[in-house]
Order: structure tokens, then sequence, then C-alpha cells
């Protein structure tokens, strides 16, 4: 399919214009990122990896009746989704302490949590989308009460998907963000899971082993974050058994 107006270029997606009025072509990219940009590189084959795996999952949210923005995969890299107005918060599950949540309260990594907790931050890179209290999202209106409830009820409905999906395969789910988006029927405004869906978005830890199979490989250096990926893929069954990742060193970007 022929790409049409670029209409926005983030770290790891660009959108395009879609084939009918209401859509947008999302393609993914290569391109990791991590600490606010300040490391980057592009890593072979991440994007077709993200978009198969975002697939995968948005599909299995939809047939469970959580709605979400995908309507179809188009190519290896990009997919057709709805246009939705995106509510400017990141929306945090964390299932076990980790990242920022362990050193902000001087807990061990890997520690249980008592029950699933949902942070929301501000969308904003300049800021390092800084963590936001309720209050703050009612005063300056970017959701209203009930539709930090409505979306407080959609991010545990995709924690408990997403949790028994991965631990069938032998994946603890650590934590993940998603984003939110409004589409309006007639007057009304109704919430659907946006964005994307992938290890560069969830903590995904081996049960077994505790290996990292997450963005985290690309952060902290553990290894090959293509293969981390691929590994992940796998196991869902999104890639044959018998893929194996080019040995392929990332690129860095000045």
């Amino acid at each position: 399919m022929a790409r049409r107006k670029l209409v926005y270029e983030g770290k790891a997606k660009i959108l395009y214009e879609g084939p009918e009025p209401g859509t947008f072509v999302q393609y993914f990219k290569d391109d990791a990122t991590a600490f606010n940009a300040e490391k980057k590189a592009v890593i072979e084959g991440k994007g077709v990896l993200n978009n198969r795996l975002s697939e995968y999952f948005m599909t299995g949210l939809a047939q469970i009746g959580v709605p979400t923005h995908f309507i179809k995969r188009l190519n290896m890299r990009e997919q057709l989704i709805r246009q939705v107005e995106i509510i400017p918060l990141e929306v945090i599950v964390r299932n076990f302490a980790a990242g920022t949540m362990a050193k902000r309260l001087g807990l061990q990594e890997g520690m249980a949590l008592p029950r699933p907790i949902v942070e929301f931050s501000y969308k904003d890179d300049a800021l390092g989308d800084p963590l936001v209290p309720e209050e703050y999202i009612a005063a300056f209106g970017w959701a209203t009460q009930q539709e930090m409830d409505d979306i407080v009820s959609l991010a545990l409905r995709v924690n408990d998907f997403l949790s028994g999906t991965l631990y069938g395969v032998g994946i603890k789910l650590v934590d993940f963000k998603i984003e939110i988006g409004r589409v309006w029927d007639n007057e009304f405004p109704r919430l659907i899971v946006a964005d994307e869906i992938s290890p560069d978005s969830c903590r995904l830890w081996d049960i077994e082993s505790g290996k990292k199979l997450d963005k985290d490989v690309f952060r902290q250096d553990l290894g090959d974050l293509a293969d981390a990926y691929t590994e992940v893929a796998r196991r869902l069954g999104v890639l044959p058994t018998n893929v194996t990742h080019a040995q392929t060193k990332p690129t860095l970007i000045n």
C-alpha cells in the first residue's frame, strides 16, 4: 500500500494518513531509545517484531471484549489503526517492583506487589513523563473522574489478559504501560486502548531464570535486543520455532 501524508513521527513509530477518513497507518521503526532518548541505536528487525507482537496482543484483547485502535496488519512493518484522540497520559500497571518504582521506594527489584498498582504519568518527553496524581488530571482537564475510573478498569483487564497469556509461555509480566484514546459515538466519547503493546512497553522476565526479555536488555547492555524480542515472539507462536535472528550489531546513531 502506498504511503500517504506523514502525520507524526515518534521515537519508535511513524503515523501516516490512512486510506480512509478516521484511519492512520502506523509504521514500526527499528530505532531503540532509552533514558529519555539519551541512549539510541538502530536494532535490525525490531520494528518487524513489535508490529507482529502488538498485532497479537491487540487481537487477543479484542477477542475478550477490550476495545483497541487496531484494525489489521498491512505488512511486516505497518498496521492500519483507528484515529483516536489520545489522552495525554501514560497508564502504567505494575505487578512487581522494578525500574523507577523500585528506586523511588527503595524496594528490591522483583518483589511482588500486594496487588497490581496503576499509575499515571504525563506524556511529555521534555519533562521526563512525570508521575501525576488524579487531582492534577482532573484539574487540568486531561480526563474526567469517570474516565479515570474507566481507564483503571481497562488497564486492569489488559493486565489480566497479558499476565495470563505470558505466564502460559513461561514469562512474568513485571509491568507495562499503555495509552488510551477517545473515539466519538455521536456526541459520546468511548475509551479504547491505543499506541502499541510490545516488549518496548512491557517488562518481561523469564519465570525460571529471571532473564530479561524486554527493552531493559538495551538499557542495561544485557545482550542482543532483537534476540530477546524474537524469543518472546517465538514462545507466543508469532514466529516459527526455527527462526533465529541474524547476528548483526546495532548501528549507533550519533
